[in-house]
């Protein structure tokens, strides 16, 4: 199987959910489309998705049972590597 790579970071994923869950109706918020107030305003999340990001560093067991942990490990590590390296 061939995957397609992502055309943003995993963090800006993660901020950008986080954010739109926030603002519009069908999360938590009010906003019938939230799609430009999430474009402004994901910035504002990333240290949140950051810091969920690195909670996902180690697999539950049912991951466990069915990939490899290494090449998870390695996976989430990058994508932290690559949010906390351009911060720098």
């Amino acid at each position: 199987m061939t995957w397609d790579a992502a055309a943003t970071s995993p963090v800006e994923r993660i901020a950008r959910v986080l954010a739109g869950h926030e603002l519009s109706r069908n999360g938590e918020g009010e906003l019938r489309s939230a799609a430009d107030a999430v474009d402004m305003l994901w910035p504002e999340y990333t240290a949140a998705a950051l810091a969920i990001l690195k909670t996902m560093r180690e697999p539950s067991g049912r991951m466990l049972a069915v990939g490899d942990a290494g090449v998870w490990e390695r996976m989430i590590t990058a994508a932290i590597e690559d949010e906390t390296i351009s911060e720098s």
